[in-house]
């Protein structure tokens, strides 16, 4: 039998990640005028909550593997939502959703829908770029590099980036598969 989930551990990584990808926002917003922050940390929050939420589209683990990443993700999910980390940024979060709505299906079930949430972040992003004087605008292209690199850090930072879960499927439970060929010394 497996061995019990310590909740307490798991709620304790899912504070690690939030925090991990609250810095990672804050890092991709060092670089441009501050009152671009907020919406580069609404995009940051947004994407987050929509990759742990992918959680039921994984690979899935062996137990208890798969029983803790899944409480992780929810948690992370759950803690993106929260007040803490959307005070101050629930204005930007509902510009975002009313243009998902408009642009996007579902995230985890449809592969257009994610390269369609990117250019609909990006869209966001220089949207608020051309409400600040054009001497403080960064140069045209600073949306797709921010957004391009949110969605790798965040993937990253929650696990669920492209390599790692290709890397799941082939090896799942940490073991390599066994060679079907034994005349192939490779």
């Amino acid at each position: 039998m497996a061995g019990a989930i310590d909740h307490g551990k798991l709620s304790a990584d899912a504070d690690a990640i939030v925090g991990d990808i609250l810095k990672a926002a804050g890092s991709w917003a060092k670089e441009v005028p501050p009152d671009l922050t907020l919406p580069i940390r609404a995009v940051c929050v947004r994407l987050a909550e929509m990759v742990a939420d992918q959680r039921h589209y994984l690979t899935p683990l062996p137990e208890p593997q798969e029983t803790e990443r899944q409480t992780v993700l929810t948690l992370v999910a759950e803690r993106m939502r929260s007040s803490t980390v959307t005070k101050g940024i629930e204005r930007h979060l509902e510009q975002l959703a009313e243009r998902e709505l408009r642009a996007t299906g579902s995230w985890s079930l449809v592969a257009n829908s994610q390269a369609e949430w990117i250019t609909t972040a990006i869209a966001y992003l220089e949207t608020c770029c051309e409400l600040l004087p054009e001497d403080l605008r960064p140069d045209p292209y600073w949306a797709d590099d921010v957004v391009g690199g949110i969605v790798v850090s965040v993937k990253a930072i929650i696990g669920t980036d492209d390599l790692h879960v290709r890397i799941e499927s082939q090896y799942s439970g940490g073991k390599r598969p066994t060679p079907t060929n034994q005349d192939d010394p490779a």
